[in-house]
Parts: C-alpha cells; structure tokens; sequence
C-alpha cells in the first residue's frame, strides 16, 4: 500500500528572458533540473518561459513563434518530466489552428505524458500588453487537471485578479491553485506607483489562497525586456514569486533576479483551515445569479 506523503515539495523556476529561444529553454531547463535535484515533485514555470514577452507591440511576423501542443517545446519537456520524475506545468504560445492562437499551460505529466491544458480565459489589451492581438480566450473552462501529485488548479497571469477563476477552480475540486505570470513596471511611473501594483498583485493573489483555503503558487518572470518599437521603454518585470499557504502566508518569497525557489507545503493544511473558516459551507449561492451581469444598472 503506497502511503500518501504528507507535503508536496514545489519548484518554481524564475529566469530572465532574450530573443534566443535555445537559451531560454536550456535556462528552464537548468532550472527544473535543480528544482528536482532540490526535492521538487511539482515545478511550475513562468508565463511564455521560451521567450520574450512580445505582446508590447501587434506584430503578425510573432505568429510565427506559437507551435502545436504536443510540439517542439512541449515535447522536450515532456522529456525531462519522465527522465526526472517531476509533473511540469509549462506556459507555452499554442498555435491550435491556422489563424488560432492561445495562451496555453500545459501540464506534463511524471511518465511525460500529457496530463492536461488550460487556455487562459481572461485577456488582457492595456499598453505594452496587447494579448487580445495574439490570443484567442480559453475556451476549456476552469477545470483542474488530474495528475499525481494532485488536482491543480491552472490559471494564467491576467487570471489572477479574478476571483471567480480561482473560485471556480476551489469548486471542482482543485488541491492547489497556480499561476503563471510575465507582468512588470513601466518604469515611467513614480517608485511609489510601482510599489502600489506589485503589492496588489501579491495581496489580490494572497486573498485567492484566504478565500478558498487552498495555497497559491506564483511564478514571474524577472528582467527589463525593451519595446521592440522603440516607442516606450520597455518593462521591468518584478519577479517576486512566492508560495502562501491557504491563510495567506507566505511559505517563499523570491526577489527581482533570476533564482529557484523550492518549498515544502502542508497537503493537510486546507483541510484543517476550511474546518475552521468554512467559507464553502456559508455561501449563499441562492442570491448570486447577478454574478453572471456585465454589471447591475
């Protein structure tokens, strides 16, 4: 009888990003490779680990850097899941069809099998992140992918400050909620704007683990990543991703450079919290229909 451990152990791989495809992927590579030798049974990536962020300007010519899930990126490290015996959640550009595109995660599985993906439901068109140019919304719904070390809960990036996905993902079962992340500063703003965001990113994330009792694994890139038009500066992407416990706690915190980050968290731990602030139980699902509204005029 195989007996249940009684922690996951989660990587998460947080690089620094160029043009250069084969860097970037040896990079991740490197990464997940210490992660595992560091214990991690579970390693999430960053959001489009294999590149630059190319969503600050709408150019057709970066179409050509989305590929097929399974493909070139998926499959290599496919490979590198079933040589370490690690479940990879990886953030990839999927060219589903001609002229189809999604911002995809895709969950490989410890035998380098394909244990399942989710396309990013919420997207974003503000400047300097231009994704509605690029990807198509989700269309797979917020389901958790079945795996070995657990139900997990996928989301990407702009996912993060909804609360519905999250919630969504607690409701079908999911044991933990990750999210893959490329976001930053435009350094024209004042230090104290910049410190206002990067603290609501972390407090709106740290509320997802509260609010559903389940912990939050948080992975973002790091780096400046110039425009390629030249019209604005460029981002500065913060890092700073963190594990928090389903109180919100912190269980690790990363910086603003490029670093492997490997913690222990407590399976049993939700269990414990929900008994004691059963916000599933308390819900009154009977007076939440207007969820569903643009808005309430």
């Amino acid at each position: 009888m195989t007996t249940r451990k009684a922690t996951w152990t989660i990587g998460l791989v947080q690089q620094q990003n160029t043009g250069d495809r084969d860097h970037n992927l040896r990079t991740t590579v490197a990464g997940i490779r210490e992660a595992a030798r560091r214990g991690a049974e579970l390693v999430l990536l960053q959001e489009l680990h294999a590149g630059l962020y190319f969503c600050q300007t709408e150019d057709t010519a970066v179409f050509d850097q989305a590929e097929s899930i399974p493909g070139p990126t998926s499959n290599e490290l496919a490979a590198l899941a079933k040589e370490l015996g690690v479940v990879i959640v990886a953030s990839l550009f999927e060219r589903r069809a001609v002229g189809l595109y999604h911002n995809t995660a895709v969950v490989l599985e410890k035998d380098g099998s394909i244990a399942g993906k989710y396309r990013k439901m919420h997207i974003p068109d503000d400047p300097a992140y231009y994704e509605k140019f690029y990807f198509t919304p989700g269309d797979l719904g917020f389901n958790p992918i079945e795996t070995s070390v657990g139900k997990l809960g996928v989301l990407v990036c702009w996912d993060q400050w909804y609360p519905e996905g999250a919630r969504m993902m607690a409701l079908a079962g999911a044991d933990l909620l990750l999210y893959p992340t490329a976001i930053g500063w435009d350094m024209r703003d004042a230090e104290d704007e910049r410190m206002r965001q990067r603290e609501a990113w972390i407090t709106v994330q740290r509320g997802h683990a509260v609010a559903n009792g389940l912990p939050v694994v948080v992975c973002n890139r790091v780096g400046h990543e110039p425009d390629p038009s030249g019209v604005n500066p460029g981002l500065q992407f913060w890092g700073h991703s963190f594990v928090a416990g389903p109180q919100g706690e912190f269980l690790a915190k990363g910086g603003e450079s490029p670093e492997v980050l490997v913690v222990e968290v407590d399976r049993g731990r939700s269990e414990q919290v929900r008994r004691i602030w059963p916000f599933l139980r308390d819900r009154r699902i009977d007076a939440y229909a207007d969820l569903t509204k643009r808005f309430r005029d």
